[in-house]
């Protein structure tokens, strides 16, 4: 798998400037999110590592999702998506953290579409979270591959936002 340098190298560069690290918190990518920080320059000092917890289960059990919540909306929601954010940065006792779930086929329990829920907290505190949808007809590697592209633009972006705000503070 293949993700664009340039972003990779950004992201990388930005979280190393600042001393700050990073855990992932993944259902829908798979992993593929993980794969991603893998593949940084010099991930080892900013990435602390990450879960992908697939099922309802699994989310109850590693991320603390709270069990009739989470079957209330079959463990796919953008509040869901935050607190799984908001808990794996604590488990592992990051900066910043990311999150997703949702649905790379298209299911009777998605309405027969296929979207993310992706959520980026930063200390403690949920800064972007969103939804992102595709056509029903996107091959679910496809779909994996785009939702992890566009939550690390995102996520460079924001990162980026905050060394800037932190510089105009200096």
């Amino acid at each position: 798998m293949d993700f664009p340098k340039i972003l990779l190298d950004k992201i990388s560069y930005y979280l190393i400037d600042r001393n700050e690290t990073i855990s992932i918190a993944e259902s829908v990518t798979s992993g593929f999110v993980q794969l991603a920080f893998s593949q940084m320059p010099d991930a080892e000092k900013f990435y602390r590592g990450g879960l992908t917890a697939y099922t309802l289960e699994e989310k109850v059990k590693h991320l603390g999702i709270d069990p009739s919540e989470a079957r209330a909306v079959n463990c796919v929601s953008q509040e869901i998506t935050e607190l799984m954010a908001l808990n794996v940065a604590e488990k592992f006792g990051t900066d910043w953290s990311i999150a997703t779930t949702g649905y790379a086929t298209p299911v009777p329990e998605s309405g027969e579409e296929i979207f993310a829920y992706y959520s980026i907290s930063y200390l403690g505190e949920i800064i972007l979270s969103d939804k992102i949808e595709l056509h029903p007809l996107t091959k679910a590697i496809d779909a994996q591959n785009y939702f992890t592209e566009c939550i690390l633009s995102c996520l460079r972006c924001e990162v980026k936002k905050h060394l800037l705000q932190l510089a105009f503070k200096n």
